[in-house]
């Protein structure tokens, strides 16, 4: 595991989230709760931005399609579920696919991003 330091942890105080750049892909910081989760920005579905995406239930729902992430282990909780209709053509146009996620740890003030040895799919 490689790990980079990414910013002052008081830069992310709970309800906030911000886009770091780590190894050149965009990593999605929020703290929801008072934890901090670290996932890729876009979603696996069709690769929307999933800044503006709303916590709910300690999952990120993709604001495009309204697919639904569990913050910690990334998995697809529902997969385009709304429109009905349009949410089955969506969910057909690529199979379900969990949100990559990384570790997060806060040591020393500072908020750090865990990568493994080669980026992961999905991480920008």
């Amino acid at each position: 595991m490689k790990w980079h330091d990414v910013l002052a942890s008081d830069q992310l105080p709970t309800g906030s989230r911000v886009v770091v750049s780590v190894e050149g892909h965009d990593v999605l910081l929020l703290n929801h709760e008072g934890q901090i989760y670290a996932t890729a920005l876009k979603c696996p579905h069709m690769g929307a931005s999933l800044k503006k995406g709303k916590v709910v239930a300690d999952s990120i729902v993709c604001p495009l399609h309204r697919s639904a992430f569990d913050l910690e282990t990334g998995d697809a909780r529902s997969w385009a579920p709304w429109p009905p209709l349009v949410g089955k053509v969506l969910g057909a146009v690529s199979p379900e696919k969990a949100l990559t996620v990384f570790p997060v740890r806060v040591e020393d003030g500072r908020v750090w991003v865990g990568f493994e040895d080669g980026i992961t799919e999905g991480a920008g």
